[in-house]
């Protein structure tokens, strides 16, 4: 099973269980965090229940009051601290891998019991160590990273769409193409 497909089910089965997706990016990487947590919350490509996501980059108050008074570096950790539970999933996004901020939060996520998906580039390290799955995308270029971690974003609320409730925790199943439009 590949990387993509394991942190989907991931991200599905902590749905079904009742607990959140949260993430953090820097800059575009904030973007993809934010168009993430919108198509879970809102609908990717059918109309659907919504699903509890954060996106810890939209709260600019959050945002520069942590900054200020903890620094740039602790700005998602305190964040997670403060709305991470254990079984929630935190998506730690950074092309480069580096992102202080970034390891911070991904950190703090494994110490509350959250799990953790690494979304990144070729230089994945540390990242990629410090959570439970890591979706490496294998370029060196930033532009190729971040274009391959919108599809992948979107690959997972394709996931989500296909979501059953009646679903238990743990036996998510991809349905076929073929199946998708059928009634589970």
């Amino acid at each position: 099973m590949s990387e993509i497909e394991q942190s989907g089910r991931a991200i599905c089965d902590a749905l079904l269980r009742g607990n959140k997706i949260l993430l953090c990016g820097n800059g575009v990487s904030a973007a993809d965090a934010q168009h993430i947590a919108a198509e879970l919350v809102g609908c990717y490509e059918k109309q659907r229940r919504s699903w509890p996501a954060i996106s810890f980059t939209t709260d600019t108050s959050a945002l520069t009051a942590l900054s200020n008074d903890y620094g740039y570096e602790e700005v998602f950790a305190r964040q997670v601290a403060g709305l991470g539970q254990p079984g929630d999933v935190l998506i730690a996004i950074s092309t480069s891998g580096k992102s202080p901020s970034i390891l911070k939060a991904a950190e703090k996520a494994r110490e509350l019991g959250c799990h953790t998906i690494a979304l990144t580039g070729a230089g994945a390290e540390p990242l990629a160590s410090l959570c439970d799955l890591a979706v490496v995308v294998p370029a060196a270029r930033t532009s190729r990273v971040q274009e391959a971690h919108i599809t992948i974003g979107h690959l997972w609320c394709e996931m989500v769409d296909q979501i059953d409730i009646e679903t238990p925790p743990g036996h998510f199943k991809l349905r076929s193409r073929k199946d998708r439009g059928k009634a589970p």
